[in-house]
């Protein structure tokens, strides 16, 4: 038979077929050269010579495109997603992004689908671990957050040619309950209540900031008084507040037995503040004239407070401090927040809705959506993304939107009681 035909000489790079010993048809296809340089071809074996051919063609292809697997011995998903998350994302990523990879793939990724081979990984995979999150009480957010690590993660392997296809690029996450993303921003009422409390309370320019200008938590406590400008009623803002990371100061020797925040002699290991990362995020805000009022009385306070503790007192230049000085812990003041809504008898809620009040405040008073963005800090490209997610339609707006469809359709007040007087024979 033809097919039987003994192999022969082949061109360099042609990939051989030739039918073995036992009765198969084998290919050796070339994909390249190993790290130190000797070509690396890849074995093939069928049992007709057209589901060999079909075969190679589509390695071959997968070779000239660049999305086959490297030679050497497959990974396992474990093993990329930890090699990945320490060596590949740790050093380009800011230290938040990077803790929410690493619990990402320590806490779920690994333990969930770590033992498949990253090229023999399927979307199926990735759905049944969702679907297990959820059952064991993880909301679809926890999940979300899986997928998009493993989809980054997934998507560089591919990159490098360690797999064919991003499993995670496919796979479908959970739906997102509208519980979870729906936010309600406080009302002028419930701004009034809570300004009335933050008025008896230390450090309350802190919250005002947030109430009336939508700072981030990050980017009101990393604000020091050389951004900002009293006189002129304005303040630049250029770099944000790192949560902060510790380990054990106390030795092996001595272990003391807690966690590592709560350690005696516990180090801080991460620096305070990062710079902002985006150009919007570099911006200049305007103050209003009763929050320049409340910085300058704050400026005194803590003035006074630093006489009063004299060489206790931490010199850090900050804003807004401990009250011996030092950067607030972004822990802390996340407690504080919670405390004022309590006092002020104000629904709980997030510390991040204050940003989505603020951002609804300036849609309400008619301000033009470019100011809204540099206030707020949105990226052109993504402002109007933005906008969609952090402007809300109150109840107000609905009213007066009802009003106006009134006037346009059906004319002025006055014009209705004319049309009633007519109709009734007056």
């Amino acid at each position: 038979m033809a097919e039987e035909k003994k192999r022969t000489r082949r061109a360099n790079g042609e990939s051989a077929l030739y039918l073995g010993k036992d009765g198969r048809w084998h290919a050796r296809v070339p994909m390249g050269y190993k790290d130190n340089g000797e070509p690396y071809r890849r074995h093939l074996t069928r049992p007709t010579r057209k589901e060999l051919v079909d075969e190679v063609r589509r390695l071959e292809k997968q070779r000239d495109e660049g999305s086959a697997r490297q030679p050497g011995k497959p990974w396992t998903v474990a093993k990329w997603l930890e090699h990945w998350v320490e060596n590949i994302a740790k050093p380009v990523v800011s230290e938040n992004t990077y803790d929410g990879y690493e619990v990402a793939v320590r806490v779920h990724l690994v333990p969930g689908i770590g033992k498949h081979r990253i090229d023999r990984l399927e979307p199926e995979h990735l759905e049944s671990l969702y679907r297990r999150m959820q059952s064991a009480g993880s909301k679809a957010g926890t999940a979300h957050q899986a997928h998009r690590t493993a989809r980054t993660a997934l998507g560089e392997a591919v990159r490098r040619g360690h797999a064919a296809k991003n499993a995670a690029a496919l796979a479908k996450p959970p739906r997102m309950e509208e519980d979870e993303t729906e936010v309600e921003p406080y009302s002028v009422d419930e701004v009034q209540s809570l300004l009335l409390e933050v008025n008896k309370r230390r450090n309350s320019a802190r919250w005002m900031l947030a109430l009336a200008l939508g700072l981030r938590q990050g980017e009101t406590l990393g604000l020091r008084w050389s951004d900002v400008d009293l006189d002129n009623e304005y303040l630049k803002l250029r770099r944000n507040r790192l949560r902060p990371k510790y380990e054990h100061g106390c030795g092996e020797a001595a272990p003391c037995g807690r966690k590592a925040g709560y350690c005696p002699a516990r180090v801080q290991v991460r620096r305070e503040t990062k710079n902002t990362k985006s150009r919007a995020g570099r911006r200049a805000v305007p103050l209003p004239g009763p929050l320049v009022v409340m910085l300058r009385s704050h400026r005194e306070a803590q003035a006074r407070e630093r006489a009063a503790a004299g060489n206790l007192w931490a010199e850090s230049e900050y804003v807004f401090t401990k009250p011996l000085g030092g950067p607030l812990s972004p822990n802390t003041d996340y407690h504080d927040w919670k405390r004022l809504l309590g006092d002020a008898g104000v629904r709980d809620g997030r510390l991040h809705d204050a940003r989505h009040t603020a951002g609804t405040v300036l849609m309400l008073l008619g301000v033009p959506d470019r100011v809204i963005d540099q206030i707020m800090g949105w990226e052109p490209g993504g402002a109007a993304r933005m906008r969609a997610r952090y402007l809300h339609v109150t109840d107000p707006m609905l009213k007066e939107a009802a009003r106006k469809i009134e006037r346009a359709i059906w004319g002025a007040p006055e014009n209705l009681a004319v049309d009633k007087d007519q109709d009734n024979g007056v």
